[in-house]
């Protein structure tokens, strides 16, 4: 018996994928290494937050599952790769994920199907490194199978756009094969938008998030700037954009985080520097959003030496560990750089978050809100997560120090 999709990799990225899919009526499964997804699924739990648990139990009540047993990919019309891309320990690409699903993929790969790679990655990742792994055992793509490559534009959190209604760029390895793709994501993504090849398609996704990437550390040198010789930044920030023309407002903040943003320009800078065409500008947007934590620490520090407490002699309660508002994700989260700097500096820390859950490397998260702001000589708002009373912190909060620029008062510091 066929399905119609396989998603392998069911996360951030493959859950919604196998929703939107299972929602315009096509028959999916999903294929992941990790038992305690799949357990998570078969139990009707979501495990991502822009999948609720109502949403994944209508999807299995249409014949979702999600398998460990690779043999479902062998029963796949079409398979999207939707494993995760990250850094190895030097910083630089991670494509082990990306590697060992498409040794999956090729040992039960049989002729006709569309294998969709929507992994993030550098120019050259669906030809080079996952084709040739997919033909190994004789298939030819482009003849035997369809090979595509198709970005993922998954933006946790965000209540306006979803798979349907965000535009999908879609490739192929040949034009038949772009067809195909687009063919497949027609029947649940209202738009799509079809590259010249593959290498287009990847360079797209990495263009898209390092033009955040950059602008944000703009932003952010603008503040340490504006800090230093006392302007309002959030104030400048606002003024400018109201400009209906040539502007789009970026926020400062703690660094950047999450899945994407510190990670796909990397994946660009070591591509670049291979091919002997070093980004200055993105090297140049690195060394700020690296230096942004540390600046906040620096801010705590001259915060409490005013009020003639040191930093190692303070107690700091940190608020939201989060890289992102009302998201539980903690990958690559300014916030705790933050916090494992200032608790480096002899700081005694604490930290809440409504929304994400303990960081092992930062032990117990404070439970008592009220009692922690009250005893705390600063409190740090890294992270506005809507759970948090605003008026409470200021009424509460001996001193706050707003690094998101959401509380209102003259009384708050901010970033």
């Amino acid at each position: 018996m066929s399905v119609d999709l396989v998603v392998v990799g069911v996360g951030y990225v493959g859950l919604p994928l196998a929703e939107a899919a299972c929602e315009a009526g096509l028959s999916v499964a999903g294929y992941d290494t990790s038992p305690r997804v799949a357990a998570a699924v078969a139990a009707g739990r979501s495990h991502v937050p822009d999948v609720t648990t109502s949403r994944l139990r209508a999807m299995r009540a249409s014949g979702f599952t999600v398998t460990t047993d690779p043999g479902v990919l062998g029963t796949a019309e079409t398979i999207v790769l939707c494993v995760p891309t990250g850094l190895d320990p030097s910083g630089g690409p991670d494509l082990a994920a990306v590697r060992e699903a498409a040794e999956t993929v090729a040992e039960q790969l049989r002729p006709g199907t569309l294998v969709v790679l929507e992994s993030t990655s550098f120019p050259g990742t669906t030809d080079e490194i996952v084709r040739p792994i997919l033909e190994k055992h004789g298939l030819t793509a482009g003849e035997d199978f369809a090979l595509a490559y198709s970005p993922e534009r998954v933006d946790p959190g965000n209540r306006r756009f979803g798979i349907r209604n965000t535009p999908k760029v879609i490739s192929g390895h040949t034009p038949l094969c772009a067809k195909y793709c687009a063919a497949f994501y027609g029947r649940f993504v209202d738009t799509i938008v079809v590259a010249r090849g593959t290498r287009e398609a990847e360079m797209a996704k990495l263009l898209e998030n390092t033009y955040r990437y950059v602008n944000i550390a703009l932003v952010n040198e603008i503040s340490i700037f504006c800090d230093r010789i006392g302007v309002d930044v959030w104030d400048v920030v606002h003024c400018a954009a109201t400009k209906p023309f040539g502007f789009m407002p970026f926020v400062p903040g703690p660094g950047v985080g999450g899945h994407c943003i510190p990670v796909d320009p990397k994946y660009l800078l070591d591509k670049a520097d291979r091919e002997g065409s070093p980004l200055g500008v993105v090297h140049a947007a690195r060394l700020v959003d690296d230096r942004m934590p540390e600046h906040v620490v620096e801010r705590v520090t001259r915060l409490l030496a005013e009020q003639g407490k040191p930093l190692c002699e303070a107690k700091v309660l940190l608020l939201g560990v989060a890289y992102k508002a009302d998201v539980p994700d903690t990958r690559e989260s300014a916030a705790i750089r933050i916090a494992l700097r200032l608790r480096a500096l002899g700081a005694d820390l604490s930290y809440h978050d409504p929304v994400a859950a303990a960081v092992p490397e930062l032990g117990p998260p404070a439970t008592d809100l009220d009692e922690v702001l009250r005893t705390a000589d600063v409190t740090v708002l890294l992270v506005a997560h809507r759970a948090y009373d605003l008026s409470r912190l200021t009424s509460t909060a001996r001193l706050l120090f707003d690094v998101t620029g959401q509380v209102p008062g003259e009384e708050v510091v901010r970033l």
